[in-house]
């Protein structure tokens, strides 16, 4: 009898281990493919709370539908294992708003999500279904249309010798492989680095500037978080968003300052770096050339905007590998974020979840374990933009077909 009941409880865990692994397959390695990227829930599924209020939520999805209709109907999306048309996306985007609105409570909506839609959940850094999240911001620095003794550090618009060439054209082993470069004497050369551009000017005077700012660590930064705003000297602000990169790795400053001891890792954040370098100016082309990734901006209106090319929604657009994951899904992330204190400083981080939209990416948002979260442009964006390192977890949601 004893024997009996140990080998029930033993095929009982044996299944219970199977099923949960078949639900969570989760890689050793790095993910690599789309598919990879996003793993059906079948069982586990997360409490949907959003601590947001549902106009913002109705405006981030509005804008979903503005880039869903520009494309062809039956151009498809990659959700993990499964393909979705545009016309099955707007369906459910459509299906899940008339969810949010109608729900008499918490409970109305979890009900309504579980039996109409299927759940994604990110596999994670290395499949362990882990995400780490930080945030960026629209920043405003103090700029000038012309240069003078202190307006001296150009952004630049995209060069007509940019160029992206498409790999997968020469061998089908490159699918969805490109490259940017530059051809010079009918050769082709990677694209200028930051050190290239900013220290040894191999764009100075080929009228690309749009705008020169004070400080190359203003640059820098307006560089990292991919759109601003400029305020002139005659108080008119201008918008810049993206255009293009280089093409070269992002490697991050903050990484290599604390790697080189000039940094402690509790100080490490946006403000703490920009103090840093303004006490030490001497590191400063050192610190910003480590990362030869470089932006082009063009000037826009009403931005900022993000890679699906719709304007982001302070808390509701997430920027995510769009390498892995598709554009515009609508997501459910939990994670943490600050509480501030009467001064303006943080307190304290407290959990937080919610529905986003997948609309924008960025160099440094790479693999299924990263997401970037725009807050916005105010001083609390500022600050949990700078500060937001925080493991959490990402969910996919589509309507079942």
């Amino acid at each position: 009898m004893v024997k009996t009941t140990n080998f029930l409880i033993l095929s009982l865990f044996t299944i219970i281990v199977l099923i949960f692994f078949s639900c969570y397959p989760f890689f050793k390695r790095e993910v690599e493919t789309p598919q990879q990227a996003l793993v059906q829930v079948k069982w586990f599924y997360p409490r949907f709370n959003d601590d947001m209020d549902i106009d913002s939520l109705s405006h981030a999805i509005a804008k979903d539908l503005e880039y869903i209709d520009r494309l062809d109907s039956e151009n498809t999306f990659t959700y993990g294992p499964h393909e979705y048309t545009c016309l099955e996306v707007r369906d459910s985007l459509e299906t899940f708003l008339r969810i949010m609105r109608n729900a008499s409570d918490l409970n109305h909506v979890n009900r309504g999500i579980k039996r109409n839609f299927r759940i994604y959940k990110a596999a994670g850094r290395t499949g362990k279904g882990r995400v780490l999240f930080t945030g960026y911001f629209e920043p405003t620095f103090e700029a000038s249309l012309k240069p003078n003794n202190l307006f001296k550090y150009p952004i630049y618009r995209k060069p007509d010798n940019l160029i992206r060439i498409d790999l997968s054209l020469f061998n089908e082993k490159y699918e969805n492989e490109t490259i940017i470069a530059r051809i010079e004497d009918k050769n082709v050369y990677p694209y200028y680095s930051r050190k290239q551009i900013d220290v040894e000017k191999a764009l100075q005077g080929k009228g690309l500037e749009i705008a020169w700012l004070k400080d190359p660590v203003d640059a820098a930064f307006l560089h990292i978080q991919g759109s601003g705003r400029l305020r002139l000297p005659d108080g008119e602000v201008m918008s810049v968003g993206y255009a293009a990169s280089n093409g070269r790795p992002y490697h991050s400053i903050g990484r290599y300052m604390l790697e080189k001891g000039y940094m402690d890792r509790e100080d490490m954040s946006m403000q703490g770096i920009r103090h840093f370098l303004r006490m030490n100016p001497g590191i400063i082309d050192e610190v910003l050339n480590y990362n030869p990734s470089y932006v082009f901006f063009s000037v826009k209106e009403n931005g900022p905007f993000g890679n699906i090319q719709v304007a982001l929604t302070p808390g509701r657009s997430i920027a995510l590998d769009s390498r892995l994951f598709p554009k515009g899904a609508l997501c459910f992330i939990s994670c943490e974020k600050p509480v501030f204190k009467g001064d303006g400083k943080i307190d304290r981080w407290t959990p937080f979840s919610r529905f986003v939209l997948n609309q924008d990416t960025g160099g440094a948002i790479k693999g299924s374990g990263r997401a970037d979260i725009f807050w916005g442009s105010d001083e609390y964006a500022e600050i949990a933009a700078g500060n937001m390192q925080h493991e959490g977890e990402l969910y996919v949601l589509i309507k079942k077909p």
